[in-house]
């Protein structure tokens, strides 16, 4: 790997040493929903660390999380077959074209697996002596104590580590400080792996970007964007929204209450409203796609309207999408043509039936040949490659292009100001 600004910070895989070791890897191969795998992308990002490590003699045991099958308010665990790494595990045999074992662990109903039993030393014994290929543990949200902080966390902690000799972090996509990502850390020698060093490499780029900047960020909820936005506002030079939270922006800035967003959304946004009074960085997207009737979010049952239409006091439907239009508009064209780097973290309507204004979007950023496009998450990078496959295929390809695994973590290093400061990068950096 060329040596980066960003590669001398970490502690790098290509440093451990790896031969005849055990080598633990998280990766972020969350791409499976309802048991299918929707898009490779992420699982085709990590084989370069994969074929590192077996090119240099190591035997790699995988983990991923899959879904969210852990009840937040409950802390019930559902083990349902949708969130099983199987689809994952035949994907890579079929690709690397070797065998890949993946151990069955006792489940305890709403507890999930409560131990690693010994069964697995028999599996780390086949792959010591090159009978398989590989491990890929279950589920990684699957065990009790991967995501809780009793005397569970630190058992799977202890017993995750004794299955390997060192530990390598790819997953980008996974910020949160998790037993997998972060504690396992304290336990193992650990290394930064090909994609890690990649995405923090192009994330410089977001921090510190040519300019004129343009970020376009949208999202469901406003309350989970609130820090990051607000640095990135600092940031930039011009700040496209959409979704939840261009609606609560404009709920804020003209008064007007609009279906779905939330009161206490509207009462954050006031502080960008307040910020963009003085610096104007937010452009107006003029016009918006609002539901014909309260509670119908459905296609034909919709009619454009126009934000210089909104009165203090005025009561709006649904706004299901930005209008395609308005990416055909001056001054919403000019800034997006002008720009030196572009960050897209960004769906722009309701999806599964609302689509085009993000098509409308990303044809709009295509036209503008000079510019570094950074993408950043799997549901922009899903929409992209459903909307526009042919830009989305010469992206791939393109040095002035780039697609982040995780775009949750790029808001998340935008809020600390630094990748190194995401807990689980942290351990990954020299002292």
């Amino acid at each position: 790997m060329p040596e980066t600004r960003s590669a001398p910070h970490l502690k790098l895989i290509q440093e451990a040493d790896i031969n005849d070791k055990v080598v633990l890897i998280r990766v972020d191969h969350n791409v499976v929903k309802r048991g299918q795998i929707e898009d490779p992308f992420r699982i085709d990002s990590t084989l370069g660390t994969l074929f590192h490590i077996a090119s240099r003699g190591g035997r790699p045991i995988l983990m991923t999380h899959v879904g969210r099958p852990r009840d937040k308010r409950t802390g019930k665990i559902n083990c349902s077959p949708n969130s099983s790494v199987d689809p994952l595990v035949a994907y890579l045999e079929e690709k690397l074209r070797i065998k890949i074992e993946a151990p069955a662990f006792s489940i305890q109903p709403d507890l999930g697996i409560t131990t690693i039993d010994s069964s697995i030393q028999e599996s780390i014994q086949r792959l010591k002596e090159r009978k398989i290929g590989a491990i890929y543990l279950p589920n990684v949200r699957w065990f009790q104590g991967e995501q809780t902080y009793g005397p569970e966390r630190t058992r799977f902690a202890e017993q995750l580590s004794g299955v390997a000799d060192i530990f390598v972090n790819d997953a980008f996509g996974s910020w949160q400080p998790d037993v997998s990502t972060f504690d396992i850390t304290r336990y193992l020698p650990s290394y930064a792996g090909f994609l890690m060093q990649q995405e923090i490499k192009n994330l410089e780029k977001v921090l510190d970007p040519a300019r004129p900047f343009l970020a376009i960020v949208a999202g469901a909820k406003y309350d989970t964007k609130i820090g990051p936005l607000k640095e990135l506002y600092q940031r930039v030079d011009h700040l496209i929204l959409g979704g939840v939270i261009y609606n609560a922006f404009l709920s804020a800035q003209f008064g007007v209450e609009i279906a779905g967003v939330p009161e206490e959304d509207v009462d954050l946004a006031l502080e960008l409203v307040r910020l963009d009074k003085e610096k104007n960085k937010i452009v107006r997207l003029p016009l918006l796609v609002e539901s014909e009737d309260f509670g119908e979010r459905k296609q034909g049952k919709t009619k454009t309207v126009a934000i210089k239409d909104f009165r203090k006091g005025d009561r709006y439907n649904y706004i299901l999408d930005a209008g395609p239009d308005a990416f055909h508009e001056k001054p919403v064209v000019d800034i997006i043509k002008s720009a030196k780097t572009i960050f897209v973290n960004a769906v722009m309507g309701l999806t599964p039936h609302f689509y085009d204004g993000s098509r409308a979007l990303y044809e709009a950023i295509d036209e503008n040949h000079r510019a570094l496009k950074l993408y950043g998450g799997g549901d922009t990078l899903q929409e992209l490659k459903n909307l526009c496959p042919g830009t989305y295929m010469r992206g791939l390809n393109n040095p002035d292009c780039y697609y982040f695994t995780g775009g949750g973590t790029v808001l998340k290093a935008l809020e600390e100001g630094s990748p190194f400061k995401i807990k689980p990068v942290e351990p990954l950096v020299r002292r």
